[in-house]
């Protein structure tokens, strides 16, 4: 996975533990752990944690990296299908609204 610097780049000023925290241990250690948990399977769960707690304002990176890691169409519209009748089918469609864009690129 290329060097995530989001935290620096938005919130390095103003939260600058945070932000390294988020460059350097979330997507600098736990990411990079791809012996117990693939990219592709990371993805997943990220996806999906971020769908059920309607945290759509990350989603759409986080879709868009799901896609590099392999995530495709089928899948993410399986994902979000199997999800709406556990987290909700307004998070569903917003989520869809989503990845239709992702994967219609």
């Amino acid at each position: 996975m290329e060097k995530i610097t989001a935290g620096q780049d938005q919130l390095g000023d103003f939260a600058p533990q945070f932000a390294d925290l988020n460059d350097n241990v979330l997507f600098g250690q736990v990411w990079s752990r791809e012996k117990q948990l693939s990219a592709h399977k990371r993805s997943i769960v990220t996806i999906t944690a971020l769908i059920a707690g309607g945290n759509f304002e990350q989603l759409n990176f986080h879709m868009k990296t799901g896609k590099e890691n392999g995530i495709s169409k089928q899948e993410i519209s399986e994902i979000i299908t199997h999800l709406s009748f556990y987290v909700g089918w307004p998070k569903a469609w917003s989520a869809f609204n989503i990845a239709k864009e992702i994967w219609s690129e």
